[in-house]
């Protein structure tokens, strides 16, 4: 039976939001995750800067926009307007500021777009106070078992076994709408493929400088076989013949195309640390190649996608690293909660004896869960988080269904 998405987690969000806030609503996330379908369930009117007749409304101002959005009939409600890829225009942090403030109490605001809005909402400020961002990421274990929001007072849900198609689809085709529902491996290669073009191609020539496109190809071949690695920015400028400081740029770039992820070192309470080299992973793990790396990339997507989600809806302050000191122990991540280590995650794709690093990291940053997630083993109706304890093997199955 296939995997059916009448409704994603989203939409749980966003009505959430569109019930109790005046505030717009920013989604950003990684090409083709489904921010534009997802979002357009949630709105009246429809406004596209691709549209060269919505172009023109946009560009004419607020007032343009009244007719086409009804803002001036008479409504049981409160109408929403969708803006899609407004952050094409360059001046669109003057226009919602001025189209919010002038019809704030008559229109509730949702806005798509990708790394130009991540950006400036972590230097922003004339938007301050104007919005919530959301962060839109694809489909997971446990969004195939739950479309509704957590428990505010135990965020982490019960544990639900995933039916053994969904899993394998997920491991397979990985999470992005499209190759997930559809299920067929000549399809996901062909749609892998042009994703990349138009990432390299499109998002690269609109929204950034970048003018070596051939060498920055060239990086994006050799981090797609890095997945979960650490970067050495000196060994891979040398390979691509670029500076280290514009290899960095380059990687940050890619960070905000959604490409991939950075995951840094945690270093309070570590004894002899390491501290500067990040681990890269790539945001679709379904076309990796190592069966190692592949578990953990598929792992650190899940946790990702929990962080950025549980902060998003207001749960704390929720941030992803790993663990290495300069004895090469190592576990794969760690996730921290306000500031605080909250569990540890060490990837396995087969049953493994225990990682010994997992009690040592614990005891060191007296975080209270430790788990070895193993990929392959079968699911376990027991609750991972029901009471602080040692390091301890859980199915990734069972652990990632409590997730978001």
């Amino acid at each position: 039976m296939v995997y059916v998405a009448e409704h994603r987690l989203y939409d749980a969000m966003f009505e959430e939001h569109l019930a109790s806030h005046r505030q717009m609503i920013f989604v950003t996330g990684p090409r083709q995750v489904g921010k534009t379908t997802t979002c357009r369930n949630h709105a009246d009117s429809y406004a596209n800067w691709d549209n060269l007749d919505d172009r023109e409304r946009i560009l004419g101002g607020p007032a343009k926009l009244v007719e086409r959005l009804h803002l001036n009939r008479l409504s049981q409600r409160t109408p929403t307007a969708l803006f899609d890829e407004l952050h094409k225009y360059p001046r669109w942090k003057q226009f919602l500021k001025g189209f919010f403030d002038t019809y704030a109490d008559q229109v509730r605001i949702l806005v798509t777009g990708s790394s130009r809005m991540d950006a400036y909402r972590r230097g922003g400020d004339s938007l301050m106070g104007r919005y919530f961002p959301y962060r839109m990421h694809p489909f997971s274990v446990a969004e195939t078992l739950h479309q509704g929001l957590p428990d505010p007072k135990r965020i982490v849900r019960p544990p639900e076994r995933i039916k053994p198609a969904d899993f394998d689809a997920l491991w397979d085709h990985g999470g992005y709408p499209e190759p997930f529902l559809k299920r067929d491996s000549r399809f996901t290669s062909r749609w892998q493929s042009l994703r990349l073009e138009q990432l390299l191609r499109g998002d690269v020539r609109d929204l950034t400088r970048i003018q070596q496109i051939d060498q920055l190809e060239m990086l994006v071949k050799r981090l797609a076989g890095r997945s979960s690695r650490q970067l050495v920015y000196s060994n891979l400028a040398a390979e691509v013949r670029v500076s280290v400081d514009t290899l960095q740029r380059w990687i940050g770039t890619l960070n905000s195309l959604h490409l991939g992820f950075l995951v840094r070192p945690w270093f309070r309470n570590v004894d002899r640390s390491l501290r500067k080299e990040p681990k890269w992973f790539l945001r679709d793990w379904a076309g990796i190649e190592d069966a190692g790396d592949k578990a953990e990339t598929f792992v650190g997507c899940h946790l990702l996608k929990a962080v950025e989600g549980w902060t998003d809806l207001g749960f704390g302050k929720f941030d992803l690293a790993y663990l290495r000191d300069k004895r090469q122990r190592e576990v794969d991540f760690l996730v921290v909660r306000d500031g605080k280590p909250w569990f540890l995650v060490e990837v396995k794709r087969r049953e493994e004896v225990l990682a010994s690093a997992l009690k040592i990291f614990q005891d060191q940053i007296k975080a209270p869960f430790a788990f070895q997630a193993v990929i392959d083993a079968d699911f376990v109706d027991a609750d991972c988080f029901a009471a602080p304890r040692g390091p301890v093997v859980v199915p990734a199955r069972t652990l990632l269904s409590q997730l978001l």
